[in-house]
């Protein structure tokens, strides 16, 4: 790198001599080192030590001012500037009129004042179609003024002939406005009229839809009540007629204790003995599944499945009188759904009251059931629930809460077990405000658990 060289543009006349290690800054400097030309559109190469004069004289490209309007350019769009938008170039008259040059800015002015511009007489709109050069229109306008004068009157004539015939049609029409005035107000009062027919109307449709979806629903639920009522009937009559047997061979059994001699009865009393043992034990059988039957009868009778619940609780003392004893510290309702296929779900509730509530207030919960339809339907639940006293007074002021429910909770997952953990209010009313006022009658309570289905997915 310290060996000795010649500069690159040694043949151009550069006569330095460096160091191999300084030959690329000298080329940064030297004066005889070909540089492009720093205009983009320039593609000539130039030494060094000559740019300036390329730049000021030379270069094609370079910048420069015209000297009619002082605007800037590149010297190749000099000539094509003068020739189409200098506004201070000068140009001859398309008229070939005296003027030896008129500026390009005030060309268009000077066509107006060009004595050799063709033009049309000023009265033109008054049916004058006289056209010639303009020193000539100067005579024509002197010599005509009595023809144009008469041109104006008669146009005159016939305009104000339009006005009269346009006011004697204002005139007309001024008479029909009243009565178009008064129609109009009787069709502003129709057309209200059918809208508030047509919003009543629709009020009845949506009434219709809601009883026929109820009535839907009712007989649906009808339909089941049959299906199970169907088995119950036929297990009745099967009973009864077991009943009747059992009764016959009661009195079989006492005749032949009242009428039998000798031991030679024995055996035949102890296979009546048996059977009628058989069928004890079979009437027992039904008994039971009777009662199973008429307590799934009673459960689909008070099931609701649009989300609401009635719970009609009696002998509020005694059962009160029960959870202070603790004998039956909480109380279900009967299930209910948001829909036939929907959630299955209860009330329970604590007379005496439950965690921070107990032995103060009367605690309200509410409990996701397990349902048939559970694998079809969203989970975790998450339909909003207000919990409510009913005050049976004649103010209706009743008690209410409402939550929606936490989506982390376990109360809300689907169920595992026959219920999940209850959720709900410890807290809701105090047994003061409950036994003192009106919500209390004949012993009796009534709550109300309403479900939000309104933006629940069909399953």
């Amino acid at each position: 790198m310290a060996l000795k060289v010649c500069c690159r543009s040694e043949k151009n006349g550069c006569k330095e001599q460096m160091s191999l290690q300084r030959v690329m800054d000298h080329l940064e400097v030297c004066p005889y080192f070909e540089v492009p030309c720093p205009l983009g559109k320039c593609k000539e190469k130039m030494m060094r030590k000559d740019m300036s004069e390329h730049l000021s004289r030379k270069c094609k490209h370079r910048e420069i001012t015209c000297e009619f309007c002082n605007h800037k350019m590149a010297l190749t769009e000099l000539q094509k500037h003068k020739e189409t938008v200098c506004p201070a170039f000068p140009v001859a008259c398309p008229n070939h009129c005296s003027f030896p040059s008129i500026l390009r800015s005030e060309l268009s002015s000077h066509q107006n004042d060009c004595p050799k511009a063709q033009v049309t007489c000023s009265f033109i709109r008054y049916g004058c179609s006289y056209k010639a050069l303009n020193q000539e229109m100067r005579e024509h306008e002197s010599s005509f003024a009595s023809e144009h004068l008469r041109m104006m009157a008669v146009r005159n004539t016939t305009l104000e002939a339009k006005v009269e015939d346009i006011k004697s049609e204002l005139m007309e029409r001024y008479k029909v406005l009243p009565s178009l005035s008064s129609r109009l107000t009787e069709v502003e009062t129709q057309y209200e009229e059918m809208r508030e027919k047509n919003r009543q109307l629709e009020q009845k449709i949506s009434s219709i839809q809601m009883l026929m979806s109820t009535h839907s629903e009712k007989l649906l639920e009808v339909e089941i009540e049959l299906r199970e009522l169907r088995p119950l009937r036929a297990l009745k009559e099967e009973v009864e007629a077991l009943r009747g047997s059992v009764e016959s061979m009661r009195t079989m059994v006492s005749s032949l204790d009242s009428g039998r001699v000798g031991s030679s009865s024995g055996p035949a009393l102890g296979s009546f003995d048996q059977r009628l043992t058989r069928h004890d034990d079979t009437l027992s059988v039904h008994d039971i599944r009777l009662a199973e039957m008429d307590l799934k009868l009673q459960v689909l009778e008070t099931a609701s499945f649009n989300g609401t619940l009635i719970w009609k609780i009696r002998d509020y003392k005694r059962r009160k009188q029960e959870a202070v004893a603790s004998k039956t510290l909480s109380l279900y309702s009967q299930p209910f759904y948001t829909g036939y296929f929907g959630y299955k779900m209860c009330a329970r509730v604590y007379l005496n009251g439950d965690g921070m509530g107990k032995g103060t207030h009367l605690s309200l919960f509410f409990v996701v059931m397990r349902g048939e339809y559970d694998p079809l339907l969203p989970w975790p639940f998450k339909q909003k629930v207000t919990l409510m006293l009913m005050d049976q007074g004649p103010a209706r002021k009743h008690l209410g809460d409402a939550f929606k429910p936490d989506p982390n909770s376990s109360s809300f997952r689907r169920p595992t077990g026959e219920m999940n953990i209850a959720s709900g209010c410890p807290l809701f009313v105090a047994q003061t405000v409950l036994e003192n006022g009106t919500y209390i009658k004949e012993d009796t309570i009534y709550i109300k658990v309403t479900v939000d289905t309104s933006d629940l997915p069909d399953p």
